[in-house]
């Protein structure tokens, strides 16, 4: 409801952090169904949401990002490097291929180790290749021959052998991917050096060192060599990108393409992301690689937790149907209790044991069979997926039998209301992704009700194509039947193929059904299969609390900065009067000039003056000077204190001159504006930080307080930057008006003097303004160089007429 002006601006506000929690109003309006009057108030909030365990558990995975566009010109080389990377996939795909054939070789000569070798070669290439995974469905104890030759390579800590050979090696539980050796030596050698990098600082160091450059030389040999850093590690950064958007993702599952544009398809509901892009270039990979626009890359200008997030309420709370299962994590991460209230009426709806096949083919002919089955009864069926491929192959399997259907998915969400309402009457099938319908009753018509006896359940029967990872969303399916006392049951339908089976299942499973000898086609169902594949999910749910854990960890570092950030930022933005922040800043920086250039133990005599006075020029715009007796009983203390009372006068004179209302105004916007920039650069640097800070581990340094230490080093940076280039602005802005009230009296001076008296005046200005200026020179160090000021009055034309009143031209009469 944004019917009132003050729930449109709440609605409508600027994203920010604080303590009043002024943040993502909208977010929070779409997803957690806050009521505008308590976001307006502010006072306390409550959550109460049917998918809070989603937005708490599922999507605290990924961090909350907002970016920005970033000005300027894109500089990405996504189109450049897909012809390589695609030409990488598709010889990987051939020697996948080719290994896959000649383990098959092997097993039929009886050396089964040595094919096990070539099998876990091919699937740390290429682990989705449908041949290898036909390979395994149709001898599941592949599965174990794989895993038990990969538990021999780790043991002996061998496995650069297996990945060796391979052209890019593929992680796809934790979805990273890299580039082996033997890809760079088959590359041309104009690719190859794309892929060497120039040690940036020692180079830097060789150009400082080399008495045959001039000074000029060296400012743009360095140029030319940092433009060369960023080029190739831009394209290097597109590369890894593009190969994860080719190994990793594919269309109609994680994303689909609508409108020229991709979407990102929500793993958990199979909602779109409508506006959200996938961080770090991806998105921008998966563009090229679908040859769509390639939008321009974003900048981060802020980012979150949502565990961080939602700690900043007072209260939090919230109800759904499947929390159960995430107690443990609510309350480590949350400090929540989880309790289960009772059903109000008892459920009576019957839950089957899963349906285990060999491949995915036998699956889907499964389901239609069972589908067309329970069609022919009248009883209705909702056919849950877990991606958009899946629906449609089902989809067009069920057009083939001439069974009446809705799809409801990514690609269709618009009508889910209205397929949601008909999925309940007699004889419907509805095919879906996780999407269909979560916290709403499907209602069942009275003679789909009717059709309940104590031998054949009735009601709406759910159809489970694959086991999603979270058990808490294979509950949230079996859930949309058997609400409210309603009859109802639920099947799911599994095969080795699937991803969970594969990534996550031992291979105790696939060694129970080499076992017990099924054959193609042939269906098993056992408890003890069903056991197995309920572990996996832990496993799964496991290492996701573990990934969600970890990111929480290295985000409460940022989250110290942040606060701190935020604070100083609100503090600006709801105060009309920043001076005393100003005054704070002038005493710091002032302390650290002197820290800087002068020594405790040391005499003044000794102390660098010359270099204090142009760094504190540079700052503060304004000039000191001390007698060769002050400065013998000089202090550190008593220096820094002089040097604050001069910029403070000097900045009083300046403001004096400027209308009290406009100065403060200037001042917040310069202070706001200066934290903004160096905290979006502050993100980028931590960004680059985390990035390479597990190789840490590699040296026996624990990567999360190398993270703590260097972070903190960074954001002790910023926050002297911010004080400094404030100050900077501001006194650059002030003198700058000092200067053109003082042109302006001197203009109104000569313009009351006579012609001569003029000239001599404005020739007198020239000189006193011809002073020193202070600029930044190359590698941020201070140089002192003489600047001419313009004159005071303008400058007389040669052939106009000489101001001394002669009626000759100036060139031939004051001007020779």
């Amino acid at each position: 409801d944004t019917s009132t002006e003050e729930h449109k601006a709440a609605y409508n506000c600027d994203i920010t952090y604080g303590t009043n929690n002024e943040f993502g109003f909208d977010y929070l309006r779409d997803n957690m169904a806050i009521r505008p009057e308590d976001v307006v108030q502010r006072e306390f909030y409550y959550a109460l949401v049917d998918e809070v365990d989603s937005v708490l558990i599922d999507e605290a995975r990924t961090p909350l990002i907002i970016s920005g566009p970033v000005g300027g010109t894109s500089t990405h080389k996504y189109e450049e490097m897909k012809p390589l990377v695609s030409g990488l996939v598709g010889q990987q795909m051939r020697l996948v291929n080719t290994k896959i054939a000649d383990a098959e070789k092997l097993l039929d000569t009886g050396n089964e180790y040595e094919a096990g070798t070539l099998l876990l070669q091919a699937q740390r290439g290429t682990p989705k290749n449908k041949r290898l995974m036909k390979l395994i469905a149709d001898r599941p104890e592949m599965k174990k021959l794989i895993m038990g030759v990969e538990n021999d390579y780790l043991r002996d800590k061998r496995m650069p052998e297996i990945d060796e050979e391979l052209l890019f090696v593929v992680d796809e539980k934790n979805h990273t991917i890299n580039f082996t050796d033997k890809a760079l030596n088959g590359m041309h050698q104009e690719e190859r050096d794309v892929f060497v990098i120039p040690d940036l600082n020692e180079e830097i160091s060789e150009i400082e060192v080399d008495e045959t450059l001039s000074a000029e030389e060296k400012i743009i040999k360095q140029e030319q060599l940092t433009a060369e850093f960023a080029l190739k590690t831009e394209k290097i950064h597109n590369a890894n990108q593009l190969l994860r958007a080719y190994t990793l993702f594919e269309k109609d599952q994680q994303y689909v393409v609508q409108d020229g544009k991709v979407m990102i398809v929500d793993e958990f509901t199979g909602r779109l992301m409508t506006g959200r892009r996938y961080s770090d270039g991806l998105h921008q990979a998966l563009e090229a690689k679908e040859n769509v626009h390639i939008e321009q890359e974003t900048q981060t200008l802020a980012t979150i937790t949502l565990q961080n997030y939602f700690r900043m309420y007072d209260k939090l709370a919230g109800m759904t149907g499947t929390a159960e299962t995430e107690a443990p994590e609510f309350w480590e991460i949350y400090k929540l209790d989880v309790m289960v209230v009772p059903t109000n009426k008892p459920c009576i709806r019957v839950d089957n044991e899963d349906q285990i096949y060999r491949t995915r083919r036998e699956k889907y002919n499964a389901i239609i069979q069972e589908i067309t089955r329970l069609y022919n009864m009248g009883r209705p069926v909702l056919v849950g997926t877990v991606s958009v491929d899946v629906s449609e192959t089902l989809s067009r399997m069920l057009k083939r039998t001439g069974i009446m259907h809705n799809v409801l998915n990514a690609k269709y969400h618009q009508r889910e209301a209205e397929i949601v309402s008909l999925a309940g009457k007699k004889g419907t099938v509805t095919i879906a992704t996780n999407m269909a319908g979560r916290g709403t009753d499907i209602k069942l018509d009275p003679e789909v009700r009717a059709m309940d006896d104590p031998d054949v359940p009735g009601g709406l029967q759910i159809v489970g194509t694959e086991r999603h990872e979270a058990r808490r969303i294979d509950r949230q399916l079996r859930g949309r039947s058997g609400r409210q006392g309603d009859p109802g049951s639920t099947m799911f339908f599994l095969s080795l193929e699937d991803d969970l089976m594969r990534l996550f299942g031992s291979d105790r499973i696939a060694g129970i059904m080499g076992k017990l000898g099924v054959e193609e086609g042939e269906v098993i169902t056992h408890s003890m299969v069903t056991k197995a594949i309920d572990r996996a999910q832990k496993r799964v749910e496991a290492q996701n609390f573990s990934i969600r854990k970890h990111l929480l960890e290295y985000d409460n570092v940022m989250n110290a900065q942040r606060e701190i950030i935020y604070e100083l930022r609100n503090a600006a933005l709801k105060t009309t009067n920043v001076r005393d922040r100003l005054i704070e800043m002038i005493d710091s920086v002032a302390e650290n000039i002197v820290a800087e250039f002068s020594d405790q133990s040391g005499k003044p005599l000794d102390w660098d003056m010359e270099g204090l006075l142009i760094k504190f020029t540079s700052v503060f715009f304004t000039r000191f000077t001390l007698t060769e007796d002050q400065e013998l009983i000089l202090t550190q203390e008593g220096l820094t204190n002089f040097l604050v009372e001069t910029a403070k006068k000097s900045y009083m004179q300046k403001a004096a001159l400027i209308d009290p209302e406009s100065l403060a105004w200037n001042e917040r916007i310069i202070l706001l504006t200066t934290i903004d920039n160096l905290w979006k650069e502050h993100l980028y640097e931590m960004d680059q930080l985390k990035e390479g800070i597990g190789l840490r581990g590699y040296g026996q340094r624990d990567p999360l307080i190398e993270y703590k230490r260097e972070g903190y080093l960074l954001f002790d940076t910023t926050l002297n930057a911010i004080s400094i280039n404030t100050l900077k602005t501001l006194f650059r802005a002030i003198s700058k008006v000092q200067f053109e009230h003082e042109e302006r009296l001197a203009r109104s001076r000569m313009a009351a003097m006579s012609p001569m008296s003029a000239i001599t005046a404005r020739h007198d200005s020239a000189a006193a303004y011809g002073a020193q200026t202070v600029e930044s020179g190359p590698g941020g160090q201070v140089a002192v160089k003489q600047k001419t000021v313009r004159n005071a009055i303008p400058k007389v034309g040669r052939n106009e007429p000489c101001p001394c009143g002669s009626g000759k031209k100036y060139k031939v009469c004051c001007g020779r």
